[in-house]
């Protein structure tokens, strides 16, 4: 009985894909840095609460992704399954069945709106509940029947604004009670990087999404096309991170926030590449995305730190 709830335990630690959670937690990190940074306020209660509600609820997408790719045969039809692409594979390999991913779902969601409530608790802030609803709603939702976001060529704009925007708005927010315009342009970025990271991770995806008429960029576009947009918007990174820096920052920190992303951003394009992309097995785009993401993240955090307000 043990050594079957040690395996249960096991099976669930793969399922969640915990080291994925730094696109959720990382954009709560960067609207608290903005928050301290401009307004000196900080509080370590409500930016723990902010990352482990955000953290929940990503969690709990995830999961819902596994489950109701699963009911549209879309992980069935998936044989380029890689460490970062084509869901986790439980319920195809008859490890967890699909009553337990949804379930999971669920209680992973519902972890998440309790810690929000706490917030709003808090906070006292309605702003606050809008920004809860909308990260559970737009979780779920976007593989879930019957608005399914993702196959409606809306999955990677969904996913911009919910671990972008919002958790970068909702964390300056609930540390300042103010809607000042500074997060604007550090949401922004943040944004273009999980985004990046969806529209890469639709690369291996490709055939397994046309069979079931998943509208994903990728799909639309076609993987030329395609990879010419996310080079594009590397290029459209790049240039919003210089703006900010020569705005916002000063020489130190500029330097800790481009050399970096643009770096990471020049590798990125090199692996943008048709030929390769269609290649079975073809992982560096999405390594290296995340790469991107998480390191451009952390040096935007540090840089808004060093970085005296204007």
């Amino acid at each position: 009985m043990i050594e079957r709830n040690q395996s249960k335990i096991i099976l669930w630690l793969k399922e969640l894909r915990a080291p994925f959670c730094t696109a959720s937690a990382l954009p709560v990190i960067v609207g608290t840095a903005l928050a301290f940074s401009h307004t000196g306020q900080f509080n370590l209660t409500l930016c723990l609460f902010a990352i482990c509600s955000t953290v929940a609820i990503h969690l709990g997408a995830n999961i819902a992704n596994d489950y109701f790719d699963h009911i549209s045969g879309n992980d069935e039809h998936n044989d380029n399954k890689t460490p970062f692409s084509g869901g986790s594979r439980m319920i195809q390999n008859n490890l967890l069945s699909p009553k337990d991913i949804l379930t999971g779902s669920l209680v992973f969601l519902t972890i998440g709106a309790c810690l929000g409530i706490v917030i709003l608790i808090i906070t006292k802030s309605l702003f606050v509940l809008a920004l809860g609803i909308a990260g559970i709603l737009g979780g779920y939702f976007y593989t879930a029947t019957p608005i399914k976001l993702g196959y409606r060529t809306a999955g990677e704009i969904t996913i911009g604004l919910l671990f972008g925007i919002l958790p970068v708005w909702g964390a300056f927010f609930i540390q300042t009670k103010t809607f000042d315009s500074v997060f604007i342009l550090p949401a922004v970025i943040v944004a273009i990087l999980i985004f990046q990271i969806i529209f890469a991770n639709e690369f291996p995806d490709f055939n397994a999404d046309s069979a079931v008429s998943k509208k994903t960029l990728v799909v639309v576009l076609g993987i030329k096309n395609a990879a010419a947009l996310y080079k594009l918007i590397l290029i459209l990174l790049c240039m919003l991170s210089i703006i900010y820096a020569i705005i916002n920052l000063n020489a130190l920190a500029s330097a800790i926030l481009l050399i970096p992303v643009i770096f990471l951003s020049t590798v990125c394009f090199k692996n943008a590449n048709p030929e390769k992309l269609a290649q079975k097995g073809y992982i560096d785009l999405s390594r290296n995305t995340i790469l991107l993401h998480a390191i451009g993240c952390i040096a935007l955090t540090v840089a808004i730190l060093l970085s005296k307000p204007v």
